[in-house]
Protein backbone atom coordinates (compact mmCIF):
# COMPACT_ATOMS: atom_id res chain seq x y z
CA UNK A 1 0.00 0.00 0.00
CA UNK A 2 1.40 3.48 -0.73
CA UNK A 3 2.07 5.90 1.78
CA UNK A 4 -0.54 8.09 0.86
CA UNK A 5 -2.95 5.47 1.11
CA UNK A 6 -1.96 4.12 4.31
CA UNK A 7 -2.60 7.64 5.68
CA UNK A 8 -5.70 7.89 4.03
CA UNK A 9 -6.38 4.24 5.74
CA UNK A 10 -5.09 5.46 8.78
CA UNK A 11 -7.38 8.55 9.26
CA UNK A 12 -10.51 6.31 8.29
CA UNK A 13 -10.17 3.77 10.73
CA UNK A 14 -9.56 6.52 13.26
CA UNK A 15 -13.37 8.01 12.65
CA UNK A 16 -16.47 7.59 14.84
CA UNK A 17 -18.55 4.36 13.78
CA UNK A 18 -21.20 6.50 11.86
CA UNK A 19 -18.54 8.72 10.21
CA UNK A 20 -16.53 5.52 8.69
CA UNK A 21 -19.97 4.12 7.44
CA UNK A 22 -21.15 7.21 5.82
CA UNK A 23 -17.19 7.14 4.14
CA UNK A 24 -17.67 3.62 3.27
CA UNK A 25 -20.62 5.18 1.27
CA UNK A 26 -19.30 7.37 -0.16
CA UNK A 27 -16.40 5.51 -1.53
CA UNK A 28 -18.68 2.58 -2.59
CA UNK A 29 -20.82 4.99 -4.36
CA UNK A 30 -18.44 6.57 -6.30
CA UNK A 31 -17.45 3.31 -7.83
CA UNK A 32 -20.94 2.76 -9.21
CA UNK A 33 -22.05 3.74 -12.73
CA UNK A 34 -25.48 3.81 -12.55
CA UNK A 35 -26.69 4.77 -9.22
CA UNK A 36 -30.56 4.44 -8.10
CA UNK A 37 -31.29 6.99 -6.01
CA UNK A 38 -34.40 5.15 -3.91
CA UNK A 39 -32.13 2.26 -3.41
CA UNK A 40 -28.69 4.04 -2.38
CA UNK A 41 -31.41 6.48 0.14
CA UNK A 42 -32.72 3.05 1.73
CA UNK A 43 -29.79 1.23 2.05
CA UNK A 44 -28.02 4.78 3.80
CA UNK A 45 -31.24 4.80 6.33
CA UNK A 46 -30.54 1.24 7.20
CA UNK A 47 -27.00 2.13 7.97
CA UNK A 48 -27.47 4.82 9.99
CA UNK A 49 -30.28 3.02 11.53
CA UNK A 50 -28.00 0.28 12.61
CA UNK A 51 -24.98 2.50 13.28
CA UNK A 52 -27.21 4.08 16.20
CA UNK A 53 -28.49 0.52 17.82
CA UNK A 54 -24.99 -0.23 17.68
CA UNK A 55 -23.88 2.78 19.50
CA UNK A 56 -26.92 2.73 21.55
CA UNK A 57 -26.05 -0.51 23.42
CA UNK A 58 -29.71 -1.08 21.30
CA UNK A 59 -27.94 -4.00 19.23
CA UNK A 60 -25.61 -6.68 20.62
CA UNK A 61 -22.54 -6.99 18.38
CA UNK A 62 -21.15 -10.72 18.64
CA UNK A 63 -17.70 -12.05 17.37
CA UNK A 64 -17.91 -13.07 13.93
CA UNK A 65 -16.51 -16.88 14.72
CA UNK A 66 -19.57 -17.27 17.32
CA UNK A 67 -22.00 -16.54 14.82
CA UNK A 68 -20.96 -18.61 12.26
CA UNK A 69 -20.41 -21.12 15.05
CA UNK A 70 -23.94 -20.80 15.87
CA UNK A 71 -25.15 -21.28 12.55
CA UNK A 72 -22.94 -24.48 11.77
CA UNK A 73 -24.52 -25.77 14.97
CA UNK A 74 -28.12 -24.96 13.87
CA UNK A 75 -27.84 -26.45 10.32
CA UNK A 76 -26.28 -29.66 11.29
Amino acid sequence: MSDNLEMVADAALALEPGQRASLAHKLIASLDEEVDEGVEAAWLEVIERRVREVESGEAECRPVEEVLERLRQRLA
